[in-house]
């Protein structure tokens, strides 16, 4: 198969698996807030909710994970990564980046099957800051694969640092301006 095709292959499928967990921990909070309306809103929201992550998880994020998974180990055997040369670090750092993003989507998966059986693992603000992971990732990400050498993963490093912390101020500010209400 062409490298350029299956490079265009693997960038789809990952933007499909970011977005699948970018909503996924949204429909989490709407899930989590859910709970606290009254009855049958309730009811009617929390089958919906769940429905939704299932179509989500099963029909996108699965899919889109291991379609990555495959096309990005293809593309690094077609490269042919010297094991000496600073590429083959730099392919490193972006493994280990990409194992954090599996784990993150497993657990993902396992506050899903608990919301389904009922049991809620954190409270909305907790699941708003679990919202949060998939765009710092995304970021580390990014910065990595633009610079492709070390000397860029410190701006890499900074721009991430600087994103976090606007990232809790943001969830902190909306939190104090959802207590006035």
């Amino acid at each position: 198969m062409d490298y350029f095709l299956l490079k265009s292959l693997h960038i789809i499928f990952v933007v499909t698996w970011f977005a699948a967990l970018f909503y996924m921990p949204r429909l989490f909070v709407y899930d989590v807030e859910a709970r606290n309306k009254p009855e049958p809103e309730k009811d009617i929201l929390l089958r919906q909710l769940q429905i939704m992550q299932r179509r989500l998880w099963f029909g996108i994020s699965w899919p889109s994970m291991v379609l990555t998974l495959v096309l990005g180990s293809w593309l690094a055997v077609l490269r042919d990564y010297d094991p000496l040369s600073p590429s083959f670090y730099w392919l490193n750092l972006k493994i280990a980046l990409v194992a954090v993003l599996v784990v993150y989507h497993i657990a993902c998966h396992q506050i899903m099957i608990k919301l389904s059986r009922n049991v809620v693992p954190w409270g909305s603000q907790g699941m708003r800051i679990w919202n949060e992971v998939p765009t710092l990732l995304l970021f580390a990400v990014v910065f990595l694969v633009v610079y492709q050498q070390t000397s860029g993963l410190w701006y890499g490093v900074g721009g991430l640092l600087g994103l976090l912390l606007i990232i809790l101020a943001g969830i902190r500010g909306y939190r104090l301006i959802r207590k006035d209400t």
